[in-house]
C-alpha cells in the first residue's frame, strides 16, 4: 500500500470528503484516514438538506451556493439520489411574512418567490393557519445515511482516493501523520475532526471557544402525501442568519418569545424532509455543552411535533425512529487554522457541513496547495 501522498485528510465526514474531492479534482494523490469503520457522526445524523436559502449573508451564503452546485455535479456519478429540490419556508404569522418579504429584497433571494397559502398546492398539505411561504429552487436534499458512504466509495473508485478506516491518528506534524499502523507521509495535511475537540490541536478549539451542540431528530411514518421540497417554519427565521440578521426579525422574535417560549428554550425549529420510502425526517432541537448527555427527552420531541402539527394542520404520523446527534459549535461558520506549515485544521462550527463543506473545502485547498494546485 502506498504510504506517501500529496494530501492526507483526517476525518471521513462530509468536511473531510469535501477536501478529498477538491484535491482529487486537481489530480492529487489523496488518502483519508478515519478512526471509525464507517460514517457514524454528524454527517449521517442529519436531514441531508443542502440549505442555501437563509444561510448567513456573504461568504457563507456563497459557499452554500457553490456546495449545492457540487452536490449536483457529483450526485449522479456517485449514485446519490437527489430526493427533493427547493424549500418551502412557511410563514404562520404576519411578522414572519414581513421577514420573508424583506429577504426577497436582498441579493440572497435569487431563485426565491413568495406564494400565498392558496398557491402552495402540494408543497404544503393542510395549510391550516398559514399565510403563505417563501419558495426556492436552489436547495436540495439527499439521504445522508446513504449519500456519505456512496460519496466515499465514488471518490475511491473514480478518483483513486485511498481510505484507511479504523485507524486512529495520534499526532500530526508537517509532512507526517502518526497512526496506529505507522507513519503516513503527505506533502499537505487537512485535519477535519468534527466535534472531537480534544485529540488533535485542542488548544485551537479552546481559543475558538468551540463547544458541542446536541440535537434530537425523528423519522415519522409515511403520511400518504409527497413533499416536493423540505418544509421549514417561523422558528427557523430566527435561527438562520440570512433571515435573523434582518431588522424585520426583531418583532418576530418578540412574538415567538411570548407564544413559544419553550420551543426557544430548547432551540427547537422545524425542518421536514421526505425520504424515498415516503417517511419524514423531522427535527430538531439544540442544547449546548462541552460533553452533551446522550439522552433524548420526550418533552423536546413533543415540541418539535407540536410545530409539525401547527404547520401541517394534522397530527404527526407515528414515530419510527428517534436519535441524537452532536456537532462542533461556535460563533461564526467555521474554524480554519494553520497550526503548522502545510497543515490546516478545518471544522464547520454552525451545523451546516452538508450545506457548505464543498465550497469551504475548495477555498482551503486552493490556499493550502497554492502554486501546487
Amino acid at each position: 500500500m502506498q504510504q506517501s501522498f500529496d494530501l492526507a485528510v483526517v476525518g471521513a465526514g462530509i468536511v473531510g470528503l469535501a477536501h478529498a474531492l477538491a484535491a482529487a479534482r486537481l489530480g492529487k494523490r489523496v488518502v483519508v484516514v478515519d478512526r471509525d469503520a464507517q460514517a457514524n457522526g454528524a454527517s449521517v445524523r442529519n436531514f441531508g438538506f443542502v440549505t442555501v436559502t437563509g444561510q448567513a449573508r456573504g461568504q457563507v451564503w456563497r459557499r452554500a451556493r457553490r456546495s449545492a452546485q457540487v452536490w449536483d455535479e457529483v450526485a449522479g456519478p456517485a449514485g446519490i439520489a437527489v430526493l427533493q429540490r427547493g424549500l418551502t419556508m412557511v410563514a404562520r404569522r404576519p411578522e414572519a411574512q414581513a421577514v420573508l418579504e424583506a429577504f426577497l429584497e436582498t441579493e440572497m433571494a435569487e431563485g426565491c418567490a413568495w406564494r400565498g397559502a392558496g398557491d402552495l398546492g402540494e408543497r404544503l398539505p393542510g395549510r391550516r393557519g398559514v399565510l403563505g411561504a417563501l419558495t426556492s429552487t436552489v436547495d436540495l436534499r439527499v439521504e445522508s445515511r446513504t449519500a456519505i458512504p456512496r460519496l466515499a466509495a465514488w471518490l475511491e473508485a473514480a478518483h483513486g482516493v485511498t481510505f484507511l478506516r479504523g485507524v486512529a491518528v495520534r499526532g500530526v506534524e508537517s509532512g507526517r501523520l502518526e497512526t496506529l499502523i505507522g507513519d503516513i507521509r503527505a506533502e499537505s495535511i487537512v485535519v477535519c475532526p468534527g466535534d472531537d475537540l480534544v485529540t488533535l490541536f485542542p488548544d485551537s478549539f479552546v481559543r475558538g471557544e468551540v463547544t458541542r451542540c446536541k440535537l434530537q431528530m425523528l423519522r415519522l411514518a409515511a403520511p400518504g402525501w409527497r413533499l416536493p421540497a423540505p418544509v421549514m417554519s417561523d422558528l427557523g427565521l430566527i435561527r438562520y442568519e440570512g433571515y435573523a440578521d434582518l431588522p424585520q426579525a426583531a418583532p418576530l422574535l418578540a412574538r415567538l418569545q411570548a407564544e413559544q417560549a419553550a420551543h426557544l428554550e430548547h432551540g427547537v425549529h422545524l425542518i421536514v424532509a421526505q425520504s424515498a420510502d415516503g417517511s419524514l425526517v423531522v427535527g430538531d432541537s439544540h442544547h449546548y455543552a462541552a460533553t452533551p448527555d446522550p439522552f433524548a427527552r420526550d418533552d423536546v420531541d413533543a415540541l418539535i411535533l407540536d410545530e409539525f402539527a401547527q404547520v401541517f394542520g394534522q397530527a404527526p404520523p407515528p414515530v419510527l425512529e428517534r436519535w441524537t446527534g452532536t456537532y462542533a459549535s461556535a460563533r461564526g461558520h467555521s474554524l480554519v487554522e494553520a497550526p503548522m506549515p502545510n497543515v490546516r485544521l478545518v471544522t464547520v462550527t454552525g451545523g451546516t457541513g452538508a450545506s457548505t463543506a464543498f465550497g469551504l473545502a475548495e477555498e482551503v485547498i486552493a490556499d493550502l496547495l497554492g502554486d501546487a494546485a
